[in-house]
């Protein structure tokens, strides 16, 4: 990537080849100079790397490849992908999903929050149905989830909506870097162990309270994509890693 994108997006890949929509990436950093993305090949099996390399081809300014010999998972995928990222000195750094559940066009609203707010650190998407929204998910992923984000918001001591949507931005400061320089301890509830590391850093003063540094955005449009990767044993094991989060960080010092 020849020029420094002020917002650079890591997408995380495991056999994407079939799903990826390269149209809507290459309309997106057409339309915009100062956007760019980092796609993270995580050792897919299929013809990923080959479809990545040819729509890095066509626009080379702007987007890019990290291509990881073994598949490590998609938490290890995005932590590669972010300090990555972060070397390339973008203002703002995030992850989205792929599959572009998370429409790229939530993008810009995103970004803008940190211009209002100049202690933002961190956007969260948050799939929220409301009227006015166009969010659509099945009956038992929604409740699943509201079980999930309760559970998640007692382990924080924090009032969170949605951990788990793939669609977060990062200002590119100190401690943002430092809560992805180590590897997450889990693989599917990363996003959680994210979010203890940063209210670690909140409780400790090293950055404002999460109040501050921390906002969700209702996303206006979000869909469930065919294809995903969420197998049947996933709450069970997502079960099992809020567990091992808990022991881990969920004793916080008041």
């Amino acid at each position: 990537m020849a020029d420094v994108q002020e917002t650079l997006i890591v997408v995380p890949c495991y056999n994407e080849a079939e799903r990826l929509d390269g149209k809507a990436f290459l309309a997106a950093v057409r339309a915009d100079p100062s956007l760019g993305f980092l796609f993270v090949d995580d050792g897919s099996r299929d013809d990923t790397r080959a479809v990545l390399q040819r729509l890095r081809d066509e626009q080379p300014e702007q987007l890019s490849v990290l291509a990881l010999e073994r598949n490590g998972g998609k938490a290890e995928a995005v932590r590669l992908g972010m300090q990555s990222a972060f070397d390339r000195s973008a203002k703002l750094v995030g992850y989205f999903d792929a599959d572009l559940a998370t429409p790229l066009a939530e993008l810009a609203p995103m970004r803008a929050a940190f211009d209002e707010r100049p202690d933002l650190l961190v956007v969260l998407g948050a799939r929220v149905g409301m009227l006015g929204r166009d969010v659509v998910r099945s009956y038992h992923r929604h409740y699943l989830g509201r079980v999930f984000a309760s559970m998640a918001s007692l382990l924080l001591d924090l009032t969170v909506y949605d951990t788990q949507c793939g669609a977060k931005l990062f200002r590119n400061a100190p401690p943002i870097r430092g809560i992805f320089a180590e590897p997450f301890c889990v693989s599917w509830t990363f996003d959680v162990e994210l979010l203890a590391r940063l209210a670690q850093l909140a409780r400790d003063g090293v950055i404002p309270p999460m109040a501050r540094s921390a906002l969700e955005y209702p996303l206006r449009s979000w869909r469930d994509v065919k294809g995903s990767k969420l197998g049947p044993g996933a709450a069970l094991k997502a079960g099992a890693e809020l567990a091992l989060l808990w022991q881990r960080y969920g004793r916080f010092e008041r």
